[in-house]
């Protein structure tokens, strides 16, 4: 029996893109237009699916807590905090005071800054200083990714029982899963892949969704 997949071109992207609620969101939209003027930066940017794909997850897995590695320029955090309730909390963590002041000024348009707390550094160390508790629901990891299993670690225990960790790039370009890489990011991505399909803590499926999503349940 063949395997049941569907190859994408940009005709049935754009379809895909357009059959989903808010597909036509002037901030969301704006947004991306301004990230766009980046340059190669923009390439960091998620997809539009992806978007509203956490939204529909955060909202429908009853969050109220969440954290985000690499905020960039703040589509994923807009996502993210529309799913949460009013009384929701999302801590964003970025190194970059340019990208997130970008971030900054669409929260507002959007309506969900009061929702959001941004923290600039380094993320090992912040992630480190927070309480070791299980207090958080729902963490996007979307950062460096030679650091993602330490942020795994990190996280993993300040996770509530059925949180959920979504890492992006988990697919690499499809450079994963062909041969051996001597590209230090993609054999990070490849060893966190193998190490999580093996971890009892957790349950995960990978996603050929944009770039590869990674989605782990914590057990």
């Amino acid at each position: 029996m063949k395997s049941k997949y569907l190859p994408l071109d940009d005709q049935l992207y754009d379809y895909v893109c357009a059959h989903r609620t808010g597909a036509s969101d002037s901030v969301l939209d704006a947004l991306r237009k301004e990230t766009e003027s980046l340059g190669d930066d923009a390439r960091m940017q998620i997809s539009r699916e992806q978007g509203s794909f956490m939204t529909l997850l955060v909202a429908a897995t009853g969050a109220k807590t969440a954290i985000e590695i690499g905020t960039f320029t703040g589509y994923s955090s807009t996502c993210i905090a529309r799913g949460l309730p009013d009384n929701g909390r999302l801590i964003c963590i970025d190194e970059s005071a340019e990208w997130t002041a970008i971030a900054r000024r669409h929260w507002s348009q959007a309506g969900v800054e009061h929702k959001i707390e941004l923290r600039l550094g380094a993320a090992i160390p912040i992630l480190q200083s927070l309480d070791l508790k299980p207090t958080l629901d729902f963490a996007f990891i979307d950062a460096d990714k030679t650091e993602y299993d330490a942020y795994y670690e990190l996280i993993l225990p300040r996770l509530r029982a059925n949180g959920l960790i979504l890492f992006d790039n988990m697919l690499w370009g499809g450079k994963v899963g062909v041969g051996a890489t001597t590209d230090p990011s993609g054999q990070a991505i490849d060893a966190l892949n193998r190490k999580l399909a093996q971890d009892g803590r957790v349950e995960t499926v990978l996603l050929p969704i944009a770039d590869g999503l990674q989605l782990c349940r914590k057990r």
